[in-house]
């Protein structure tokens, strides 16, 4: 039995990541300050990240699944943490938010990263997380995802349109609506950590995602159809901050996934995957944390 250690393991990716391994038959191990419930089956290393001192030194773990490093301090404070010789793999949950927004599309991992000027200190906290892992970790496994969706979605994304949806509200869809969002399924994310843990494949840095990116129209049109409600849009043209109404950046962006797919040569349909969102979604509605679109809305459009 293999054995794991998911950093974070309460909430949306770094919980599905432990329950995902547990079903799976591996021993899993999650490090968080056990402020939350925890996940049926893994064993809990009660601990800020950042304070650890020597509780992970009696320990190793076949893999360290990294999904809560935001920035080079969160790496460098968990490694010394570990053991040396502690661990075989490690593998960090980067981001798309790495490739500056100048860089030609589709976005390869061949590409320099740097500085996004739409995600800005997000962006750049972990493109020092990467640069400090490879640093220290040559051999560590880097996956850069775009919008991540599923079961346990915690930010108001999927969730805000069905909600829209399930109060039977028109939609407002920024411009003409054409703007393209590229997702992955949280479980086609375990998939593929899933893999390398196994296989140990020779590329180190992946790009993760549906390799169809589908704009927003198509994307309101499944959550409306998924909740059995008809949809109304109204085009909004004339307000500058699409975030103050919509759940996602006026940011178009495409990621190159071809070295995914040697080791996911499918993934999960995207209607199928915001199917089982708005399942879970209608079970756990407080368990996201909803920002004032609708408020918004109402205020300034209505």
């Amino acid at each position: 039995m293999k054995r794991i250690l998911v950093t974070g393991g309460t909430v949306f990716v770094s919980r599905f990541t432990a329950e995902y391994f547990v079903k799976k038959g591996y021993e899993v191990y999650v490090l968080n300050r056990g402020t939350r419930q925890q996940a049926a089956g893994v064993h809990l290393i009660q601990a800020d990240r950042n304070k650890l001192g020597d509780l992970l030194k009696p320990y190793f773990f076949d893999a360290v699944i990294d999904v809560c490093a935001y920035n080079g301090q969160d790496v460098r404070n968990l490694l010394s943490a570990l053991a040396p010789g502690g661990f075989k793999d490690y593998l960090l949950i980067s981001s798309s938010a790495v490739y500056p927004e100048t860089n030609p599309q589709p976005f390869t991992e061949s590409q320099k990263i740097g500085y996004n000027n739409i995600w800005m200190q997000y962006g750049e906290g972990k493109v020092e997380a990467e640069r400090t892992l490879r640093d220290a970790v040559p051999g560590a496994y880097i996956l850069r995802p775009p919008y991540l969706y599923g079961p346990m979605q915690n930010i108001y994304r999927e969730g805000f349109v069905f909600d829209c949806a399930q109060l039977g509200r028109k939609f407002y869809i920024p411009g003409d609506g054409r703007m393209k969002l590229q997702f992955f399924h949280v479980e086609d994310l375990c998939r593929v950590m899933e893999c390398i843990v196994e296989t140990h494949p020779e590329e180190h840095i992946l790009n993760v995602g549906n390799p169809k990116a589908v704009d927003i129209n198509t994307y309101v049109e499944m959550c409306y159809a998924i909740a059995g409600v008809p949809l109304q849009k109204v085009y909004v043209t004339n307000h500058r901050n699409q975030r103050d109404y919509f759940s996602f950046h006026d940011y178009e962006y495409i990621l190159d996934v071809t070295k995914q797919k040697q080791l996911l040569p499918s993934v999960k349909d995207l209607r199928e995957g915001l199917q089982e969102s708005f399942k879970w979604y209608r079970n756990h509605p407080d368990e996201v944390k909803k920002k004032a679109y609708i408020q918004f809305i109402n205020n300034h459009f209505e």
